[in-house]
Protein backbone atom coordinates (compact mmCIF):
# COMPACT_ATOMS: atom_id res chain seq x y z
CA UNK A 1 0.00 0.00 0.00
CA UNK A 2 1.64 3.68 -1.17
CA UNK A 3 2.18 5.64 2.05
CA UNK A 4 0.55 8.64 2.83
CA UNK A 5 2.17 11.85 2.47
CA UNK A 6 1.80 12.16 6.22
CA UNK A 7 3.66 9.19 6.90
CA UNK A 8 6.70 10.95 4.80
CA UNK A 9 7.20 14.25 5.91
CA UNK A 10 5.40 17.29 7.99
CA UNK A 11 2.77 19.04 6.98
CA UNK A 12 4.54 21.83 7.33
CA UNK A 13 7.38 20.69 5.22
CA UNK A 14 5.14 19.44 2.22
CA UNK A 15 3.13 23.20 2.15
CA UNK A 16 6.86 24.84 1.78
CA UNK A 17 7.65 22.19 -0.98
CA UNK A 18 4.39 23.19 -2.36
CA UNK A 19 5.40 26.64 -2.00
CA UNK A 20 8.45 26.97 -3.21
CA UNK A 21 7.28 25.04 -6.70
CA UNK A 22 4.57 28.08 -6.97
CA UNK A 23 7.03 30.44 -6.41
CA UNK A 24 9.20 29.24 -8.57
CA UNK A 25 6.97 28.59 -11.71
CA UNK A 26 5.30 32.05 -10.98
CA UNK A 27 8.93 33.65 -11.35
CA UNK A 28 9.68 32.11 -14.76
CA UNK A 29 6.57 32.89 -15.97
CA UNK A 30 7.03 36.63 -14.87
CA UNK A 31 10.63 36.18 -16.71
CA UNK A 32 9.17 35.29 -20.02
CA UNK A 33 7.18 38.26 -19.91
CA UNK A 34 9.86 40.68 -18.68
CA UNK A 35 11.29 38.96 -21.71
CA UNK A 36 8.82 39.91 -23.92
CA UNK A 37 8.66 43.35 -22.79
CA UNK A 38 12.60 43.94 -23.37
CA UNK A 39 13.97 44.19 -19.76
CA UNK A 40 15.63 40.95 -19.69
CA UNK A 41 17.55 40.69 -22.44
CA UNK A 42 20.36 38.07 -23.89
CA UNK A 43 19.91 34.22 -23.24
CA UNK A 44 17.14 33.12 -21.08
CA UNK A 45 16.38 29.61 -20.07
CA UNK A 46 13.27 28.69 -18.38
CA UNK A 47 12.70 25.86 -15.61
CA UNK A 48 8.86 25.20 -15.89
CA UNK A 49 7.94 21.99 -15.51
CA UNK A 50 11.22 20.98 -13.39
CA UNK A 51 10.51 22.71 -10.04
CA UNK A 52 10.23 18.92 -8.27
CA UNK A 53 14.07 18.63 -8.54
CA UNK A 54 15.32 22.21 -7.79
CA UNK A 55 12.87 21.93 -4.86
CA UNK A 56 13.31 18.02 -3.56
CA UNK A 57 17.16 17.95 -4.24
CA UNK A 58 17.80 21.20 -1.82
CA UNK A 59 15.67 20.01 0.80
CA UNK A 60 17.72 16.91 0.75
CA UNK A 61 20.75 18.26 1.09
CA UNK A 62 21.96 20.34 4.15
CA UNK A 63 23.21 24.35 3.97
CA UNK A 64 26.82 24.02 4.14
CA UNK A 65 27.09 21.47 1.21
CA UNK A 66 27.70 22.97 -1.70
CA UNK A 67 25.22 23.54 -4.62
CA UNK A 68 26.29 23.71 -8.67
CA UNK A 69 24.02 24.44 -11.59
CA UNK A 70 24.12 24.93 -15.45
CA UNK A 71 22.39 27.93 -17.13
CA UNK A 72 18.91 27.15 -16.08
CA UNK A 73 19.26 27.96 -12.83
CA UNK A 74 16.91 30.63 -11.15
CA UNK A 75 15.26 28.57 -9.40
CA UNK A 76 17.74 26.15 -7.89
CA UNK A 77 19.22 29.74 -6.53
CA UNK A 78 16.14 30.96 -5.45
CA UNK A 79 15.33 27.38 -4.03
CA UNK A 80 19.38 27.78 -1.72
CA UNK A 81 17.99 31.08 -0.27
CA UNK A 82 18.34 33.81 -2.56
CA UNK A 83 15.81 36.30 -2.81
CA UNK A 84 13.78 36.49 -5.52
CA UNK A 85 13.95 40.53 -5.91
CA UNK A 86 17.58 40.02 -6.32
CA UNK A 87 17.64 37.58 -8.99
CA UNK A 88 14.89 39.26 -10.52
CA UNK A 89 17.46 42.37 -11.01
CA UNK A 90 20.34 40.46 -11.76
CA UNK A 91 18.34 39.71 -14.88
CA UNK A 92 17.70 43.19 -15.42
CA UNK A 93 21.10 43.91 -15.32
CA UNK A 94 20.81 46.42 -12.46
CA UNK A 95 23.22 47.09 -9.38
CA UNK A 96 21.22 45.41 -6.88
CA UNK A 97 21.27 42.17 -8.46
CA UNK A 98 22.20 38.79 -6.41
CA UNK A 99 25.88 39.71 -8.73
CA UNK A 100 25.91 43.30 -9.06
CA UNK A 101 24.63 43.25 -12.29
CA UNK A 102 27.32 41.39 -14.07
CA UNK A 103 26.61 37.83 -14.41
CA UNK A 104 22.84 38.21 -15.68
CA UNK A 105 20.18 34.80 -15.91
CA UNK A 106 23.00 32.36 -16.80
CA UNK A 107 25.44 33.40 -13.79
CA UNK A 108 23.93 33.82 -10.71
CA UNK A 109 26.35 32.81 -7.76
CA UNK A 110 25.73 32.98 -3.71
CA UNK A 111 28.78 32.32 -2.38
CA UNK A 112 27.46 32.87 1.16
CA UNK A 113 24.65 30.53 0.95
CA UNK A 114 27.37 27.54 -0.78
CA UNK A 115 25.46 28.41 -4.08
CA UNK A 116 28.68 27.93 -6.18
CA UNK A 117 27.04 29.41 -9.42
CA UNK A 118 25.21 28.64 -12.55
CA UNK A 119 27.22 28.18 -15.43
CA UNK A 120 27.14 29.12 -19.25
CA UNK A 121 29.25 26.72 -20.83
CA UNK A 122 28.09 23.16 -20.83
CA UNK A 123 29.69 21.04 -19.22
CA UNK A 124 31.53 24.09 -17.07
CA UNK A 125 30.44 23.17 -13.50
CA UNK A 126 32.31 19.52 -13.60
CA UNK A 127 35.54 20.66 -12.88
CA UNK A 128 34.19 22.78 -10.43
CA UNK A 129 32.13 20.55 -8.48
CA UNK A 130 35.41 17.97 -8.35
CA UNK A 131 37.24 20.61 -7.35
CA UNK A 132 35.04 22.01 -5.03
CA UNK A 133 35.02 18.67 -3.74
CA UNK A 134 38.23 17.23 -3.36
CA UNK A 135 39.18 21.11 -1.00
CA UNK A 136 36.51 19.64 1.26
CA UNK A 137 38.30 16.35 1.29
CA UNK A 138 41.89 18.01 1.63
CA UNK A 139 40.28 20.27 4.53
CA UNK A 140 38.32 17.68 6.44
CA UNK A 141 35.19 19.04 5.81
CA UNK A 142 31.43 17.00 6.44
CA UNK A 143 30.56 18.90 3.13
CA UNK A 144 28.69 17.18 -0.05
CA UNK A 145 28.79 19.10 -3.74
CA UNK A 146 26.18 18.77 -5.37
CA UNK A 147 26.65 19.30 -9.02
CA UNK A 148 23.42 19.88 -11.35
CA UNK A 149 23.17 19.06 -15.42
CA UNK A 150 21.29 18.35 -18.46
CA UNK A 151 21.22 15.58 -20.18
CA UNK A 152 23.07 17.47 -23.04
CA UNK A 153 26.09 17.92 -21.24
CA UNK A 154 26.61 14.48 -20.48
CA UNK A 155 28.98 13.92 -23.93
CA UNK A 156 31.36 16.52 -22.70
CA UNK A 157 34.90 15.77 -21.81
CA UNK A 158 34.44 17.16 -18.91
CA UNK A 159 31.57 15.02 -17.55
CA UNK A 160 33.96 11.95 -18.08
CA UNK A 161 37.04 13.29 -16.46
CA UNK A 162 35.20 14.86 -13.63
CA UNK A 163 33.29 11.07 -12.89
CA UNK A 164 36.77 9.72 -13.11
CA UNK A 165 38.62 11.72 -10.82
CA UNK A 166 36.00 12.11 -8.22
CA UNK A 167 36.04 8.06 -8.19
CA UNK A 168 39.71 7.23 -8.45
CA UNK A 169 40.14 10.24 -5.47
CA UNK A 170 36.84 9.18 -4.22
CA UNK A 171 35.40 12.81 -3.36
CA UNK A 172 32.07 13.76 -1.69
CA UNK A 173 30.21 14.27 -4.96
CA UNK A 174 26.37 13.84 -5.71
CA UNK A 175 25.78 14.28 -9.25
CA UNK A 176 22.48 15.14 -10.57
CA UNK A 177 21.29 14.81 -14.11
CA UNK A 178 18.17 16.67 -14.88
CA UNK A 179 17.09 14.36 -18.20
CA UNK A 180 14.42 16.45 -19.57
CA UNK A 181 15.19 14.66 -23.12
CA UNK A 182 16.58 17.43 -24.88
CA UNK A 183 19.89 18.74 -25.30
CA UNK A 184 18.49 22.25 -27.00
CA UNK A 185 16.40 20.19 -29.66
CA UNK A 186 18.20 17.05 -30.42
CA UNK A 187 16.35 14.56 -28.18
CA UNK A 188 18.92 12.00 -26.00
CA UNK A 189 18.60 8.81 -27.79
CA UNK A 190 19.91 10.69 -31.06
CA UNK A 191 22.92 12.15 -28.89
CA UNK A 192 23.96 9.28 -26.62
CA UNK A 193 24.61 5.62 -27.58
CA UNK A 194 23.44 4.75 -24.17
CA UNK A 195 20.35 6.84 -23.97
CA UNK A 196 19.47 5.20 -20.15
CA UNK A 197 21.63 7.90 -19.17
CA UNK A 198 22.40 6.34 -15.21
CA UNK A 199 23.97 3.84 -16.64
CA UNK A 200 27.03 5.23 -18.08
CA UNK A 201 28.33 5.64 -14.05
CA UNK A 202 29.05 2.27 -14.60
CA UNK A 203 32.65 2.48 -16.69
CA UNK A 204 33.75 4.37 -13.33
CA UNK A 205 32.27 2.38 -10.26
CA UNK A 206 29.78 4.99 -9.57
CA UNK A 207 26.39 3.72 -7.84
CA UNK A 208 23.38 5.54 -10.01
CA UNK A 209 19.55 5.30 -10.12
CA UNK A 210 16.72 6.70 -12.25
CA UNK A 211 14.18 8.86 -10.10
CA UNK A 212 11.08 10.48 -10.90
CA UNK A 213 11.80 14.30 -11.56
CA UNK A 214 8.19 14.64 -11.38
CA UNK A 215 7.75 13.76 -7.74
CA UNK A 216 9.16 16.19 -5.30
CA UNK A 217 9.20 13.86 -2.54
CA UNK A 218 10.34 11.20 -4.96
CA UNK A 219 13.33 13.29 -5.39
CA UNK A 220 13.52 14.49 -1.91
CA UNK A 221 14.10 10.89 -0.82
CA UNK A 222 16.37 9.94 -3.43
CA UNK A 223 18.75 13.17 -2.26
CA UNK A 224 18.86 12.44 1.34
CA UNK A 225 19.42 8.69 0.78
CA UNK A 226 22.29 9.42 -1.66
CA UNK A 227 23.60 12.74 -0.03
CA UNK A 228 23.56 10.36 3.31
CA UNK A 229 25.24 8.25 1.27
CA UNK A 230 27.87 10.11 -0.08
CA UNK A 231 28.94 11.86 3.33
CA UNK A 232 29.27 8.36 4.96
CA UNK A 233 31.21 7.00 2.58
CA UNK A 234 32.95 9.66 1.11
CA UNK A 235 32.45 8.65 -2.20
CA UNK A 236 30.46 9.81 -5.70
CA UNK A 237 27.02 8.59 -6.51
CA UNK A 238 24.51 10.09 -9.19
CA UNK A 239 21.11 10.71 -9.78
CA UNK A 240 19.18 10.76 -13.19
CA UNK A 241 15.88 12.72 -12.26
CA UNK A 242 13.84 12.35 -15.21
CA UNK A 243 11.81 15.05 -15.99
CA UNK A 244 10.48 17.51 -18.63
CA UNK A 245 10.85 21.17 -19.33
CA UNK A 246 7.29 22.82 -20.54
CA UNK A 247 8.87 25.87 -23.19
CA UNK A 248 11.81 25.16 -25.54
CA UNK A 249 15.27 25.52 -24.63
CA UNK A 250 15.55 29.14 -24.24
CA UNK A 251 13.15 31.84 -25.02
CA UNK A 252 14.17 32.24 -28.94
CA UNK A 253 13.30 28.39 -28.96
CA UNK A 254 9.57 27.70 -30.26
CA UNK A 255 10.45 23.83 -29.48
CA UNK A 256 8.61 22.89 -32.83
CA UNK A 257 11.00 19.34 -32.96
CA UNK A 258 8.22 18.14 -29.89
CA UNK A 259 4.52 17.34 -30.83
CA UNK A 260 2.16 18.86 -28.59
CA UNK A 261 0.48 15.35 -27.96
CA UNK A 262 4.34 14.59 -26.20
CA UNK A 263 4.20 17.70 -24.17
CA UNK A 264 0.45 17.28 -23.26
CA UNK A 265 1.38 13.74 -21.75
CA UNK A 266 3.85 15.94 -19.53
CA UNK A 267 2.17 18.26 -18.51
CA UNK A 268 -0.39 16.21 -17.28
CA UNK A 269 2.34 14.95 -14.63
CA UNK A 270 2.98 18.74 -13.54
CA UNK A 271 4.39 18.42 -10.40
CA UNK A 272 2.87 21.31 -8.83
CA UNK A 273 -0.70 19.86 -9.72
CA UNK A 274 0.10 16.33 -8.55
CA UNK A 275 1.18 17.97 -5.36
CA UNK A 276 -2.02 20.20 -4.80
CA UNK A 277 -4.48 17.24 -6.27
CA UNK A 278 -2.60 14.51 -3.16
CA UNK A 279 -2.30 17.65 -0.94
CA UNK A 280 -6.39 17.94 -1.04
CA UNK A 281 -7.34 14.40 -1.25
CA UNK A 282 -5.29 13.79 2.52
CA UNK A 283 -6.94 16.68 3.90
CA UNK A 284 -3.44 18.56 4.36
CA UNK A 285 -4.26 21.31 3.22
CA UNK A 286 -7.74 23.33 1.45
CA UNK A 287 -8.03 24.85 -2.01
CA UNK A 288 -8.73 28.08 0.16
CA UNK A 289 -4.81 27.29 1.72
CA UNK A 290 -3.70 27.05 -1.59
CA UNK A 291 -4.87 29.70 -3.22
CA UNK A 292 -3.62 32.31 -0.42
CA UNK A 293 -0.09 30.54 -1.12
CA UNK A 294 -0.36 31.21 -4.85
CA UNK A 295 -1.38 34.97 -4.24
CA UNK A 296 1.58 35.43 -1.68
CA UNK A 297 3.92 34.19 -4.64
CA UNK A 298 2.49 36.47 -7.05
CA UNK A 299 2.63 39.13 -4.75
CA UNK A 300 6.42 38.22 -4.05
CA UNK A 301 7.15 38.06 -7.88
CA UNK A 302 5.44 41.25 -8.57
CA UNK A 303 7.36 42.80 -6.25
CA UNK A 304 10.22 41.10 -7.56
CA UNK A 305 10.02 43.24 -10.57
CA UNK A 306 9.30 46.09 -9.08
CA UNK A 307 12.35 46.54 -7.19
CA UNK A 308 14.08 45.68 -10.52
CA UNK A 309 12.59 48.53 -12.28
CA UNK A 310 13.88 50.72 -9.67
CA UNK A 311 17.03 49.74 -9.30
CA UNK A 312 19.75 51.38 -11.17
CA UNK A 313 22.03 50.45 -13.55
CA UNK A 314 25.50 49.93 -12.08
CA UNK A 315 28.27 52.92 -12.11
CA UNK A 316 30.27 53.31 -15.14
CA UNK A 317 33.55 52.54 -12.90
CA UNK A 318 31.83 49.39 -11.25
CA UNK A 319 32.91 47.67 -14.81
CA UNK A 320 36.78 47.56 -12.69
CA UNK A 321 35.49 45.81 -9.47
CA UNK A 322 35.47 42.55 -9.09
CA UNK A 323 38.09 41.33 -11.33
CA UNK A 324 41.28 39.69 -10.60
CA UNK A 325 44.70 41.13 -12.35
Amino acid sequence: MAETLRELLSEDELLRFYEQMVLCREFEESCAEQYSKGHITGFLHLYSGQEAVAVGCTAGLQQKDYILSAYRDHAQAIVRGAEPKKVMAELFGKATGLCKGKGGSMHLFAPELNFMGGYAIVGGQFPIATGLAWGSQLLEEDRVTACFFGDGSMNQGTFHESLNWSRLWDLPVLFVCENNFYGIGTEVHRASAQAALHRRTCGYDIPSEKVDGMDVIAMYQATKRAAEWVRERQRPYFIEAVTYRFRGHSMSDPAKYRSSSETDVWKSRDPIINLSRRLLEEGIATQEQLDDIAKRCLAQVEESVRFAEESPWPEDAAVWEDIHV
